[in-house]
């Protein structure tokens, strides 16, 4: 029987396809990557029975980076990448193994029927996918086709039995427009970014940012905040005068007018017009109008407007309502979330999809009366070609989704309905007024039916008071006529919804990854986002903007990237050569770096008014070991120290504290060490400054601390402190915390472990000696002898953390706050009471690993 490999984007996705495809009938088990699960089932495929096997990727299985010693911000000239710098694909997350766990499936398999998004990336993905699994898959006979792509919008039964039943190819045009996306993307922005970042935190220490960021799309995005920024700074108010009027309308009713100059900038006119018109006592009627008109109901629902909403109405940033919309589509509750769509498909069901809301309890009325009235056609928008509008696929409840996910699923539903609704109708009045020589008029508006508003209350007709019945020449005390003076006002800075409009107008970045670029300038510190979700710049977005205005307006301007992005899109088409839009885009990107290189004092002189220089910033805290002078400690990130004497800067871990460690020095350079920590319950660990950026020893590598130092003597060093291998990962060894007591602490040095041991001791000490049984360090203790835990009256004890009995009632395994979430459970957890073996790693002098031993504190791990 022969085998057909099914592949999803996301797992949930792929158990939802084969749960609908199988109709319950399957069997699943994890993936050897423990991320992924296989769904084996039996069905027929082209017309012959076979063993379907369901299971997905986790997203791009590959990723686009630069090869060997060109990731290295110091070897390399950032002027290099533009095109001698040669690139490979490495798979997007290493701890997934996903390039093998789709070997290990797709060994032996007949035919591979792809599942991905169907979008742009999905085609990408698609073709990544069949690079790692075609190799092993079973050899064609006679041309036969085995390789087939599903096209679908939404994960509803009917939905992915057509897609199953419509097999097409996947698109190699479109995957292109993405390679060269991400090649564009990967040599410009480091390019950029690397000569940028080193330029400015050489000269300045309080830039408050570990990456000073350029990005084609990124950029230009800053730049229309900075835009708004500049407008509002700019701005002059100007005092104006308006008049307005009051008439009785009998029975102590009143109506107030609006002047039909609407204002004047000269006060002394003003008052010329107020005059002439407060004398008069009478105002009469010179026209009446009655107009019926219409609020139209809302167009299908697309990405841009359902961020737009997220951010406006449900106070959701772009990014979680695009990831809260993605989480909507895996489970079945709604479409697929991104499409530049706003038109119905011909053949799209409608009613169908109305029904299903028929019994829900905030619309079902709603949802009835338009099912027994017939529901309106909808207005036809703009079709894309790509996908449907984004739709609910079943009712929901709020107690079923909750929080952010129950808001947005509302939204989606109640502007589905509303498509379908009617317009809203409403009179319109309208009655002009003459005092004196001046016209004032007032209007109001009277629903005559709420349509769509209905469904979607917030866009209602305000209600207003009813003006009277009148007709032309019929006259009106007037109660008073005063003059307001009042001020033009500078616009607010732009909020989220408004820059997605401008990013959409001007063609910066795609549906999904407009989320992204506004992401990450809120992340590099270039904007903050303030109340209403409305973005201010930074001092440092502000300066960049500026900075490029300076040197070359088109790095910030969308003219470029716009361009770039019509280049990409005719590549899907299959309209221009990849390679040609390639290389003439990165020759135009790389004159405009080295102009930029060449001018850069331009944005230099910039900087200085807005920061202050390294020398200046910053406090004392450690002793250069060349100068012997103290080196400041610059905390703003990234944290360093610079000796200004030398003029040297150091880079330091980040995201944890730095001080002084016991005045102590490092034997091989006298630079006073200092302490890293990141909190009393996670790990820390002291540094030599100048080791930390010069690696003293062939087998240490830049940013490796005294926990991984190979000195053979240092009372500081691995080979001094180092107990024994980690129970978790396979290069790491546990280390004695020496600063840590009394609440003592063995941490890993490579990933985040930590055991928290020998509580209240007063002396906890790594011994010469090793464990007879497991190799590993033992440690010489000395207990509290009103607390220790020995019998009698002893309080010294020599024993293997992993073997002695005493010591295992004493460890406490815990993660460091930082963990990654693949230490929590991941495939790489040791699962029960497993064995640690350790080997000596080449130039480690004695790592002390545990070797053919249950470890005890691989029995803390369960």
């Amino acid at each position: 029987m022969k085998t057909v490999l099914m592949v999803a984007e996301k797992p949930s996705l792929a158990q939802s396809i084969a749960r609908i495809l199988s109709r319950g009938n399957m069997s699943s088990h994890k993936g050897l990557n423990g991320a992924c699960s296989v769904h084996e089932y039996a069905g027929t495929f082209a017309g012959q029975p076979v063993s379907f096997k369901m299971t997905s990727v986790c997203g791009h299985v590959m990723t686009l980076d630069f090869l060997g010693k060109y990731n290295k911000w110091d070897k390399v000239d950032p002027a290099e990448l533009f095109s001698q710098a040669p690139t490979e694909k490495k798979e997007a997350n290493p701890k997934l193994s996903m390039t093998k766990f789709l070997q290990v499936e797709g060994r032996g398999c007949d035919y591979i029927v792809l599942w991905l998004d169907c979008d742009k990336e999905g085609e990408n993905i698609c073709f990544e996918v069949l690079d790692a699994v075609l190799p092993v898959m079973n050899k064609a006979h006679g041309g036969e086709k085995t390789v087939f792509r599903a096209r679908f919008s939404s994960i509803t039964d009917t939905d992915i039995c057509n897609a199953m039943a419509h097999l097409g190819e996947p698109d190699h045009n479109e995957a292109l427009s993405v390679d060269a996306r991400q090649e564009l993307d990967l040599r410009i922005g480091c390019a950029f970014t690397r000569f940028q970042t080193k330029y400015f935190q050489g000269k300045y220490g309080d830039l408050d940012s570990s990456l000073i960021s350029f990005g084609p799309c990124q950029t230009p995005t800053l730049g229309f905040c900075v835009e708004r920024h500049d407008k509002i700074q700019s701005f002059k108010p100007e005092t104006y005068w308006v008049l307005q009027a009051k008439v009785h309308t009998g029975k102590e009713g009143s109506l107030l007018l609006d002047w039909d100059r609407v204002r004047v900038f000269d006060r002394e006119i003003a008052q010329m017009f107020l005059n002439v018109t407060k004398l008069e006592k009478e105002a009469q009627v010179e026209a009446t109008s009655r107009k019926e008109k219409a609020k139209q109901r809302p167009l299908a629902l697309n990405t841009v407007e359902m961020l737009r909403v997220a951010s406006s109405a449900l106070g959701m940033g772009p990014q979680h309502a695009m990831q809260t919309a993605e989480r909507l589509y895996t489970q079945g509750y709604i479409s697929y979330p991104r499409t530049e769509t706003t038109h119905y498909p011909e053949n799209f069901d409608l009613k169908g999809s109305l029904r299903q809301q028929a019994n829900h309890p905030y619309w079902a009325d709603t949802v009835k009366r338009l099912l027994a009235e017939g529901i309106n056609r909808p207005r036809k928008g703009h079709d894309a070609g790509d996908h449907p509008p984004i739709t609910p696929m079943r009712s929901a409840t709020e107690a079923e989704l909750g929080g952010d996910a129950w808001r947005l699923y509302e939204y989606i539903t109640r502007h589905f309905i509303a498509t379908l609704s009617h317009d809203c109708k409403y009179l319109q009045s309208t009655i002009s007024f003459r005092i004196g020589p001046e016209l004032f008029t007032c209007s109001g508006k009277t629903v005559i039916s709420s349509g769509f508003t209905e469904i979607m209350p917030w866009q209602s007709i305000p209600l207003e008071e009813s003006l009277p019945t009148c007709q032309q020449g019929d006259i009106f005390n007037v109660g008073e006529v005063k003059m307001l003076e009042k001020q033009t006002s500078p616009p607010d800075y732009l909020t989220e919804a408004e820059l997605i409009t401008l990013m959409e107008k001007h063609g910066i970045g795609t549906d999904a990854s407009i989320p992204v670029h506004i992401n990450n300038i809120c992340q590099r510190n270039y904007v903050t986002v303030e109340n209403g979700r409305r973005l201010k710049p930074t001092n440092l977005g502000i300066v960049l903007v500026h900075g490029y205005y300076k040197i070359d307006a088109e790095l910030v301007l969308p003219t470029i990237r716009s361009a770039v992005e019509k280049q990409l899109s005719l590549i899907a088409q299959g309209k221009a050569d990849y390679r040609q839009v390639l290389a003439h885009t990165l020759d135009i990107f790389k004159r405009k770096f080295h102009y930029f290189v060449d001018s850069i004092a331009g944005m230099d002189e910039l900087m200085e008014v807005s920061f202050s220089p390294l020398a200046a910033t910053g406090k004392p805290l450690s002793r250069c070991g060349k100068c012997h002078r103290f080196m400041k400690y610059i905390q703003a990130k990234p944290s360093r120290l610079h000796c200004s004497h030398c003029d040297e800067t150091y880079t330091l871990p980040q995201n944890g504290t730095i001080k002084l460690y016991k005045e102590l020095r490092c034997p091989l350079d006298d630079f006073e060490l200092v302490l890293w920590s990141s909190g009393s319950r996670g790990k820390s660990y002291p540094l030599c400054p100048y080791c930390y950026n010069h690696p003293p020893f062939r087998d240490m590598k830049k940013g490796m601390g005294c926990n991984e130092c190979t000195h053979p003597t240092c009372q500081h060093s691995l080979s001094m402190l180092g107990i024994g291998q980690c129970v978790e990962c396979e290069n790491g060894v546990l280390v004695l915390d020496p600063t840590s007591g009394p609440k003592w602490k063995v941490a890993c040095n490579k990933c985040n472990v930590v055991a928290h041991c020998f509580e209240n001791a007063h002396r906890v000490r790594v011994s010469a000696e090793t464990c007879s049984t497991c190799e590993a360090a033992l440690l010489d203790v000395d207990f509290n002898k009103a607390k220790s835990p020995l019998l009698g009256d002893e309080t010294q004890h020599t024993g293997c953390v992993f073997c002695d009995p005493v010591f295992q009632e004493l460890v406490e395994l815990k993660h460091a706050a930082s963990c990654h979430p693949m230490h929590r459970g991941g495939p790489g957890r040791r699962q029960g009471r497993g064995r640690a073996r350790g080997r000596r790693p080449p130039g480690k002098p004695n790592p002390r690993r545990p070797k053919d031993k249950m470890s005890a504190l691989a029995a803390y791990f369960v």
